[in-house]
């Protein structure tokens, strides 16, 4: 493991964006702790945090917290990673998603990435078929209700 002093690399950040070298400053699997003690002593705050969440791992604490710091948050890995070594099949074969997305008329990959919209994030997803990337954008013109939401939750 590589060890750092993040307050010294996240100054010399800040500097860059001084010096209009970059626009804003990012951080990735940042967890309320963490990003709390960097907060103490950053005078530019992160606009992103990019971490994993999905309907298995929803991350609901870190959300809340991040609104609360109005640091946006990114999800990697939104469909749970099905068939990577690290990944897991609990989004993607989940009984409850699977029926939701029968009733709509949807995938359950649409259902899992509009739950991920609806929480205000931003899903990063990765397909290299263009029939999956077309249906991964149909998410915008439907809405799950209040009891969906609730059984996913």
């Amino acid at each position: 493991m590589l060890h750092f002093d993040i307050n010294e690399t996240w100054k010399a950040m800040e500097e860059c964006c001084k010096l209009g070298l970059a626009k804003s400053i990012c951080i990735s699997n940042y967890s309320c702790a963490k990003l709390s003690k960097l907060l103490e002593n950053a005078t530019v705050p992160s606009i992103i945090n990019k971490v994993e969440m999905n309907l298995a791992c929803q991350q609901q604490k870190l959300l809340q917290f991040c609104k609360e710091k109005s640091i946006h948050v990114c999800s990697w890995s939104p469909l749970g990673a099905n068939g990577a070594e690290w990944g897991s099949h609990q989004v993607m074969q989940s009984p409850i998603i699977k029926e939701i997305a029968a009733a709509k008329n949807k995938s359950v990959a649409q259902v899992a990435l509009r739950w991920i919209h609806e929480q205000g994030t931003i899903p990063i997803v990765k397909s290299f078929n263009k029939e999956m990337m077309k249906e991964n954008i149909q998410i915008f013109d439907w809405k799950l209700t209040y009891e969906e939401v609730s059984r996913i939750q």
